[in-house]
């Protein structure tokens, strides 16, 4: 039977913080044998369209799960969709203003965020995030908003950004960098997978993930076989089935052929 195969982008596919702006080669190769046997390949990121390089986007994925299971694309169909309420994400960005946070807000295909955020665009420049999908002219009653990121810069909009963390919202904090992520609790990368997997009538024992961040650690335990990246934290390891190398060893590479292709043989 088909197996489908999740692969985060941060930190598994690609590091931008140590160079690796592009699937390597040998990384390639495995993944494109894995879809010559009839195998589907997909992407689940916390990014949204906006984020993911032409390379990516033009790789020949079976699909993606965008920002945290928010949107679900499958064969370049989009199966699922649960955007934030608006008069949510109108509170919450008048707080925002009100606390002098830096912001995007992340839609299906475009992002938006006003011209004035310098410090915002400079971060995400230095990921080599194009601003081809990002318009900074909107109004934001007419567009549908599924997580959102935030720059803040005084200890009142932190304090700010982390209570929105609850019922309702995840909230994650980069510490090194100030940037914070809000996304429904409702949606998660294991969520976005498990629609996936009924879309295509695949057992959940067929399946298999990479990833490495704290974000991952649902759908390392969702699928048949959740696997860590070696550069992944020991907090995320203890959720993953097996841990192969780091992204700088070719540890997708390593993993495919040591976890999947192995039990293919059987």
């Amino acid at each position: 039977m088909k197996k489908v195969i999740f692969f985060d982008i941060d930190g598994t596919l690609i590091d931008c913080t140590r160079g690796i702006t592009k699937i390597t080669k040998e990384v390639e190769k495995s993944i494109r044998k894995l879809q010559a046997e009839g195998n589907y390949i997909f992407i689940a990121t916390g990014r949204p369209y906006a984020f993911i390089s032409e390379e990516l986007l033009k790789f020949g994925f079976n699909g993606f799960v965008f920002t945290n299971g928010a949107q679900v694309v499958v064969r370049e169909e989009l199966i699922y969709k649960q955007e934030i309420k608006k008069d949510v994400v109108k509170t919450i960005v008048n707080n925002f203003e009100k606390f002098n946070i830096e912001y995007i807000l992340e839609g299906e295909k475009y992002s938006y965020m006003k011209s004035e955020c310098e410090d915002l665009y400079a971060y995400y420049d230095s990921f080599n995030i194009s601003r081809k999908y990002i318009k900074s002219e909107y109004n934001i009653s007419d567009i549908d908003i599924y997580k959102m990121e935030m720059l803040c810069k005084s200890k009142e909009a932190e304090e700010y950004c982390l209570s929105l963390q609850g019922d309702e919202f995840d909230c994650n904090h980069n510490i090194s960098s100030n940037i914070f992520e809000v996304y429904s609790s409702r949606e998660t990368k294991a969520s976005g997978i498990m629609r996936v997997l009924n879309h295509l009538n695949i057992p959940v024992e067929n399946s298999y993930a990479f990833g490495d961040g704290i974000n991952d650690i649902e759908m390392l335990e969702s699928v048949g076989c959740g696997i860590a990246m070696g550069n992944a934290s020991e907090k995320v390891k203890s959720h993953a089935k097996k841990v192969t190398c780091d992204v700088i060893n070719d540890g997708i590479a390593v993993g495919i052929e040591k976890f999947i292709n192995k039990l293919m043989l059987y």
